[in-house]
């Protein structure tokens, strides 16, 4: 069985990268995506709905040095569940109860201009990736 998911939306911070024992990049970042419709009474619904990220190897690095908090981004990957194939629930300090949906990320284009906050996802070209920067499709893992 397969699974892909398909998020463009916005980062919610400025990614953090980090490395494994054996010396692989691995750069995390939250992304938002917000769903608008309106409501039968004509007044605004909004639905935002938070990502969190991980990207490894080369692809981990370009993302720490291209991408900031409010960049869009392009991302398709797979869910990393919990143990039991749900989201990862966690208790925030005030008690209240959350879930947090992870992402292995596959494929990632940056949208936009560098340090551009981009509304909706009508953006048709991507920026040039940067230098070094293999297709999807090449990208080691």
């Amino acid at each position: 069985m397969y699974h892909k998911v398909v998020i463009i939306g916005n980062l919610g911070r400025d990614p953090e990268m980090k490395y494994t024992p054996k010396g692989t990049a691995v750069t995390n970042f939250s992304v938002a995506t917000t769903r608008k419709w309106k409501n039968p009474d004509g007044s605004d619904g909004e639905e935002t709905a938070w990502f969190r990220v991980s990207v490894w190897g080369k692809m981990g690095e370009a993302c720490n040095q291209f991408l900031a908090k409010g960049r869009q981004v392009y991302i398709e990957g797979t869910l990393r569940p919990d143990e039991r194939g749900n989201p990862r629930t966690f208790q925030r300090q005030d008690g209240t109860w959350g879930a947090s949906f992870e992402v292995h990320a596959n494929i990632i284009k940056f949208l936009g201009q560098r340090g551009e906050r981009v509304e909706g996802v009508g953006v048709e070209e991507p920026e040039e990736p940067p230098a070094g920067f293999t297709e999807e499709n090449e990208i080691p893992f």
